[in-house]
């Protein structure tokens, strides 16, 4: 065995395989699997090999698109085609939906009639059948065959490969960096280590003194034998069935069959044995039979079929169903690759070719926000409350989840300091990173707790409409109390602080103390990473605020740029210490005035200024900030007195007609405003420029990541840019859920990021990146809603009080 390389990686399935290859044909050949079995021994050995390149993300669409043309070029993928069908009116609008986002992100596809899937694949029936996607370069493969290629493949580069080699520890030197990985068979030195364990990927990371929330849960599928004058032909099509919950390939004409049963099983929660392999467990033919009735129902026949096995074996899921990529926070040279059992041989590719490259060049290619490694931080520690949410997520892996329903397992788990407050108040509850956050008032009705609500109106405008309508023009003429709890809250202290912030923002950071910026974190792109106020509390003491699901990634980040040259900082996550409470619209003044002694004038409070005031004693953290556009605050108060504070300014609240809001009301809010939402409106593919936020970058003030591709990007000018449009036809409410394809002249240009109804403009707004030449106002565009095409306009990029004067009064 070698006692030195280069990388390192944990494990010899498909993903270990697929980034050990993409190193080396990127030139690094100082590459070294180890593989505790043989090659594809665990999860691999267990996949039922269906591959499509159907994605409503982007980078998962780009990851699986290249994933097919590799396996293609490399001779092991066969080209059958799959077909997806809708077997509900409900289904079918989700597939209109999902159909014009992948065709807005690139795929060309189309939903097809009943009839049409039937000529697809004419051994489907008819009935409940409501129409389908057909993508013939999609297919199947052999896993097992595909994983020791890949590795072969691997080999030849240069890359060595140690099986029956069991990880026994890592070494980490005092400055927290990658030395070594141990063995039962000797130690390898090294500079770079890539988990891709699988299963047993918890168990590595814990090893280099990190957590990662992965859960085994059991999968059963079944292999079926011919039936005699419905044999399936080698062409047949992958089928996949959502509300009948199974997909399907043909094998030696019979079929194998698996699919997503509502009550999935978790298998060792708190870490797998090292001795679990390639060995499959009993199959459970109750909990398959709901499965295997759902494909009957598809394929009436198959009442005839003899079964030849049920095999049930584990995977590892995360607590969103999605991969766990990049680098991790508090081990320098430590890479994620795990969490991948939903996303298999279809994302291993593109997932391969990404991890190569984002260690040879030391940034994501792609924006993977999404799918860092770092984004569930500590919140997740609880194995238990992994579990349950991870179970839930394998549920609605098929199973038709609206996009206003919410989670319903490990509920509550986190709660605001004024959680009673609210209840008392009719409150209905939504969730966020294991937040209970409300979603609107039901005054006069006891509280709940929002689950699959929308199965209730479907596709059609929400119950809570006309509350979102009160409670938004309450925030516009009056005032309105906001319970912002969840907000991600960091602590920067110590003399290193300053520069490991003006490293890490767009923003001049350095502004008096008491200063409250709105800046983003940017990439060496210059896209956008984080989106977040800095508020400057000391000459050496920031808070840095953040979104609710936002805290993990953007907390790594700030560690991970740490530089010990500038000196010593603490960074700690403050976000359970404190309450949030929001005060915005004209009358909070009004309200606050009564229930403090302290100068908030404007003179004396300015917008975006930050001090203590004092209320009943307790000093609370007062900002001058709303995500409103209207006057007001965010008061952040001691956990132990956020109730007193509550109570003091609902009492001080009443003369003024003060209402209670919920989150839902903030997007049209904010989308009056112009005001952009993170992961949808700016990405890490937007740089602020393109994003009308050239307002927060400050090129004058020093280097900062980005800095040079914002001067290059600004010396050139922009080539597209975000814009505000309206539907043309109408001013009634029309659903807009975002991701939707928009047409130019017949032709896919981009897509809707987000929408929504402004209650004060009265208008159905949404944003969308358009070509510079073509961001012209009165300009018209074509938008692929579920309700149908309508008509859209450029318009002015903010809506509601344009110059900001409401925010400053």
């Amino acid at each position: 065995m070698k006692t030195q390389a280069e990388i390192v990686i944990i494990g010899g399935g498909i993903y270990g395989a697929q980034v050990a290859y993409h190193l080396a044909k990127n030139g690094r050949k100082d590459v070294v699997i180890i593989e505790k079995g043989e090659i594809a021994s665990g999860e691999s050995s267990h996949a039922a090999g269906l591959v499509t390149q159907f994605a409503t993300s982007q980078a998962m669409l780009k990851f699986r698109m290249y994933s097919v043309e590799l396996y293609s070029e490399l001779g092991l993928f066969s080209h059958v085609g799959s077909l997806r069908v809708a077997s509900s009116k409900e289904q079918l609008k989700e597939m209109e939906r999902s159909v014009s986002r992948a065709k807005a992100l690139g795929l060309d596809c189309e939903v097809i009639s009943p009839e049409e899937a039937v000529k697809a694949m004419p051994q489907i029936s008819k009935e409940n059948l409501f129409g389908g996607i057909y993508l013939p370069r999609d297919g199947q493969l052999d896993p097992y065959t595909t994983t020791t290629s890949m590795a072969k493949f691997a080999k030849e580069l240069g890359v060595e490969i140690y099986t029956n080699t069991r990880v026994t520890g890592i070494k980490v030197s005092a400055k927290g960096e990658v030395q070594a990985v141990v063995t039962d068979k000797g130690e390898i030195r090294c500079e770079i280590i890539i988990n891709a364990a699988g299963m047993w990927a918890p168990r590595i990371a814990a090893m280099a003194g990190l957590h990662i929330p992965t859960t085994p849960v059991d999968h059963q599928h079944i292999a079926l034998k011919a039936v005699p004058g419905h044999e399936f032909s080698p062409e047949t099509p992958c089928l996949r069935d959502p509300d009948n919950l199974v997909y399907m390939r043909q094998e030696q004409g019979g079929l194998v069959i698996g699919g997503y049963e509502p009550k999935p099983l978790p298998r060792w929660i708190d870490g797998t044995p090292w001795e679990h392999g390639s060995k499959s467990f009993p199959g459970d033919f109750d909990q398959f039979e709901m499965l295997l009735e759902g494909a009957i129902r598809r394929l009436p026949f198959l009442d005839q079929a003899g079964i030849i096995t049920l095999v049930r074996h584990p995977g590892a899921y995360t607590p969103d169903c999605q991969p766990l990529l990049g680098p991790m926070a508090g081990v320098k040279g430590f890479w994620m690759m795990a969490g991948m059992s939903l996303n298999g041989y279809g994302g291993a590719g593109g997932m391969g070719k990404l991890m190569a490259e984002w260690i040879i060049d030391g940034e994501a290619p792609m924006d993977v926000y999404g799918y860092r490694a770092t984004r569930f931080g500590n919140y997740y520690s609880d194995f238990n409350y992994a579990a349950e949410r991870t179970v839930e997520s394998v549920k609605y892996y098929y199973r038709l989840k609206f996009p206003h329903d919410e989670h319903e397992h490990a509920r509550p788990y986190r709660v605001s300091p004024v959680h009673y407050r609210l209840m008392e108040n009719g409150a209905v509850f939504g969730e966020k990173f294991g937040w209970e956050r409300v979603n609107y008032f039901d005054p006069g009705n006891e509280w709940r707790r929002m689950g699959e609500d929308q199965r209730q109106w479907g596709w059609t405008k929400p119950p809570f409409f006309e509350r979102m309508r009160q409670e938004h023009i309450a925030t516009r003429e009056r005032v309105t109390l906001y319970d912002l709890t969840s907000f991600g809250k960091i602590e920067v202290k110590g003399k290193g602080t300053l520069p490991l912030l003006q490293r890490l923002t767009s923003s001049n950071i350095d502004k008096p103390i008491g200063s409250a910026i709105y800046t983003q974190f940017l990439n060496s792109r210059g896209g956008i990473e984080s989106d977040l106020t800095v508020t400057r509390l000391g000459e050496e003491y920031f808070w840095v605020i953040t979104g609710s699901g936002f805290i993990a990634n953007d907390l790594a980040r700030i560690q991970m740029h740490v530089d010990e040259k500038d000196g010593e900082v603490s960074i700690r996550d403050i976000t359970q210490e404190h309450g949030c409470l929001a005060l915005w619209g004209p009358k909070s003044r009004d309200v606050l005035r009564k229930v403090t002694g302290d100068d908030i004038s404007n003179e004396g409070h300015p917008y975006l200024m930050t001090k203590p005031i004092i209320i009943n004693g307790v000093k609370v953290l007062a900002q001058r900030v709303s995500y409103a556009g209207e006057l007001g605050w965010e008061l952040y108060i001691p956990n132990n007195r956020a109730t007193m504070v509550w109570d003091m300014l609902i009492e001080a609240g009443r003369e003024f007609g003060m209402e209670l809001g919920g989150y839902k009301v903030l997007d049209p809010l904010r989308l009056e405003k112009g005001f952009k939402y993170f992961t949808t409106d700016i990405t890490p593919s937007e740089t602020p420029y393109e994003a009308g936020l050239g307002f927060c970058v400050d090129l004058n003030k020093g280097d900062f990541i980005g800095r040079e591709a914002l001067m290059k990007q600004k010396a050139e000018g922009v080539k597209r840019k975000l814009c505000t449009l309206v539907l043309s036809d109408g001013d009634d409410f029309t659903q807009i859920y975002g991701g939707e394809a928009i047409y130019h002249e017949g032709k896919v240009l981009t897509r809707v990021r987000s929408g929504g109804y402004g209650f004060t403009v009265k208008k159905n707004i949404l944003y969308a990146y358009l070509p510079t030449e073509l961001a012209v106002k009165g300009n018209r565009f074509t938008i692929d809603l579920i309700e149908g095409r309508r008509e859209a306009e450029v318009t002015a990029s903010v809506l509601y009080d344009p110059k900001g004067e409401k925010l400053r009064v």
